[in-house]
């Protein structure tokens, strides 16, 4: 049975997607975005899915939302050129790196095999016994909350880890033609 509280949040989230199409600013597509994400992570938990809220949160809510605004911060205007060299070796690094991850996926068992090593062991195990031991009534929260709790930290640490490598990179000032340093050594100085 759906709960006022889910149309709520369903209604607000349906009603933010409608301003995506209506509305043209950036900034306020990469806030509508994040409001989103944040709506969905409320409403996967209110659905007993922590697992699913909390990475909602981080990625949606809070990495997505930040790389967009910092997009939005670096770009420039249309008119000043850019170097193509550096997108072209950022695509032969994504495009191997996508050979290598396809590549591996030769190596997995075919989807829904019922003699894939996870189907023998643990799955059943933690299907039989976890509502028992942890009393949580969604498995999946009880696997990633209990079970796995340092591995879901390092988890988090690990996403944690990448947005501020890629704020980092993206956070370097850039040095603009105006900004140079004048004659006198200092900008603005004389000679």
């Amino acid at each position: 049975m759906i709960g006022s509280i889910d149309v709520i949040l369903l209604v607000f989230m349906v009603a933010t997607a409608l301003a995506f199409v209506v509305i043209r600013n950036l900034f306020a597509i990469v806030m509508l975005s994040g409001i989103f994400s944040l709506t969905a992570a409320v409403l996967y938990v209110v659905m007993d899915a922590v697992d699913v809220a909390f990475t909602e949160a981080a990625v949606g809510a809070g990495i997505a939302t930040v790389l967009g605004l910092v997009t939005l911060s670096l770009t420039g205007t249309p008119e000043e050129k850019r170097s193509t060299r550096n997108s072209v070796g950022a695509f032969m690094v994504t495009l191997v790196t996508g050979a290598v991850l396809i590549n591996t996926t030769f190596d997995m068992p075919n989807f829904g095999d019922p003699l894939a090593p996870i189907h023998q062991h643990v799955a059943p195990r933690y299907i039989e016994e976890s509502g028992r031991e942890i009393a949580v009534p969604n498995i999946v929260t009880s696997v990633l909350a209990s079970y796995r709790g340092y591995d879901t930290l390092g988890e988090t640490t690990v996403i944690f880890t990448a947005a501020c490598g890629v704020l980092a990179l993206l956070g370097r000032r850039r040095r603009r033609v105006g900004d140079r340093p004048r004659a006198g050594g200092e900008p603005g100085g004389g000679s």
